[in-house]
Order: C-alpha cells, then structure tokens, then sequence
C-alpha cells in the first residue's frame, strides 16, 4: 500500500475559494493517496506565506508570483480571472483631480494585484496604509485614509455604507490592454514530482466541476466561513469569481497572465517613493 502524501493547502475564507474547494476539502470527489491540511488566511497573508514558502500549494495574487516563481509554479485549475471583477479605488467622498487631492489610501497588502494595478494607475499616489481587505472600509469612513482599495465582497457592500467609487481598476485594465484581469491563482511547489502535480491540477479541476454541477452543496461550507454577508451578497461574489478561467485557464488565460506580469517592466515610475504607513 502506497504512503498517504499529506500537503498543506492555502485559500482564503471567501466564498468564491470556499465555492471551488468545497467538494476537495468536504470527501465529495476521490482524493485517495493524498491527504490535505487546509489552512484558510485572507489572500495578503497568504502571498507572504508564499514568499516564505510555509506551504505546498497556495492561492496567491499573481502580483506576487514573480517574487515566488524559483519555488512554485502555477497549477492551470484554481485562477481567479475575468470581466469586471477588478478591485475599485473607493471614498467617502467626490474626488474631481484623485491624485492632488489624495493624500492617502488604505490597500489590501502590497503583494496584492489591487495595489499592483492601484500603482499602475495612481503612480502619484505614494502614501499608502496595508490593512486586511475587510477593513478598508471602515477605515475610509473613520477618516484613517481618503480613499481605499477594495477587492473580494466589498464590491458589493461599499454602496450600502455611503462610499463612492471613484474608480474601477480592473476596467481601466481591459481597456488599456483588452486583456481579461487576472486576480490570484493557484501554486504548488516546484520540488513535487510531475505525478504529484499534476494529480493535485486534476483534483482541483474536478471539484470545480462538481461545485458548478452541484451549487447548493457547498453552501453551508461557504456560509460557516464567509465575513458577514447576505445570502446574495455571497452568490454574487462566487458568480463574478468563479468562471470557464477557474476551471481551466487555457491559451486565453495565460495570454493575459503573461500580459499582466510584464507589464511592471514597462509602466511609468513613480517620481516619488512609496511610502508604507505601519
């Protein structure tokens, strides 16, 4: 009888992570001969679990993925991309020139593909507050920063709490590059065999595919580990989330992943360094 391989597995508790894995984690497809430690953190947490290698295989955002590529390589079932599902530069306020009037923004973690495209966009804006994505919110409205980065859920809760969006970075993305927005994606280490790999790719494909045949069997998975939202709020974050790229990414997919990642090397530089508020 062969060894049980065990493997630590890194996501967030959101719902479109929760929604994917479910059938993985909960015994609802086959994962015999490999057994999987999950530990759940908020995706900032996770690219820095990344950088110091803590796990086997982990989501990350693929901001940070040339900073890991010595030691993972990216499985093609997991990714989160698409069509207007990009992080929005929100505030308390009505901005006419955000890059004078400005003076700080709260972000979900510099590793995240929100700050990379924040960057991309407002080079100006240099002062920044790392936070966990959840907080940003509060935080714009409390005053501890003019304007903030939201990604994940809070696409669908800032309204509610008299935000305004100034704008939508992964659609000033599309429209710059034509390209679908890449988010986070999934990476195992290198140092696995090919088998090994390749067997995990095949493991998260099938529980995609059964969460999309299935989608009421993971609700009380999602709900149990989901921040404080509605019922729709939850499906409407697994809707923009978890698409054909998630499955799969295909030519297209890692045509815009490599797109993305090259981009750095060409954008304008800030004429002022960043300046990073503990």
């Amino acid at each position: 009888m062969a060894d049980l391989l065990n493997l630590t597995l890194g996501f967030s508790p959101c719902p479109n992570d929760t929604f994917m894995f479910d059938a993985l984690v909960n015994g609802r497809i086959n994962t015999t001969g490999i057994n999987f430690h999950v530990e759940y953190d908020d995706v900032e947490s996770l690219n820095r679990r990344a950088i110091n290698h803590e796990l086997d295989i982990s989501k990350i955002s693929f901001a940070v993925y040339d900073k890991i590529k010595s030691e993972y390589e990216l499985l093609t079932s997991g990714s989160a991309l698409g069509n207007g599902v990009g992080p929005l530069l929100i505030s308390k306020n009505i901005f006419f020139d955000p890059e004078k009037q400005i003076k700080s923004v709260a972000i979900p973690g510099k590793n995240t593909t929100a700050y990379y495209l924040f960057k991309i966009f407002y080079p100006e804006l240099t002062t920044v507050k790392e936070m966990v994505f959840s907080d940003i919110e509060n935080a714009v409205l409390d005053g501890h920063a003019d304007a903030g980065v939201i990604i994940h859920e809070n696409r669908f809760t800032y309204e509610a709490k008299g935000l305004v969006k100034i704008s939508d970075l992964g659609d000033l993305w599309q429209k710059k590059t034509g390209e679908p927005i890449p988010l986070g994606g999934i990476v195992i280490r290198r140092n696995l065999s090919a088998l090994t790999k390749q067997r995990v790719n095949n493991l998260l494909r099938e529980s995609i595919k059964y969460a999309f045949a299935n989608p009421e069997a993971s609700s009380n998975y999602v709900k149990s580990h989901a921040q404080e939202m509605s019922d729709e709020v939850r499906k409407k974050h697994i809707q923009l989330y978890v698409n054909e790229f998630s499955l799969d990414l295909g030519m297209k997919g890692r045509a815009a992943i490599l797109k993305f990642l090259g981009y750095e090397l060409n954008r304008k530089k800030s004429k002022e360094p960043e300046v990073f508020i503990e």
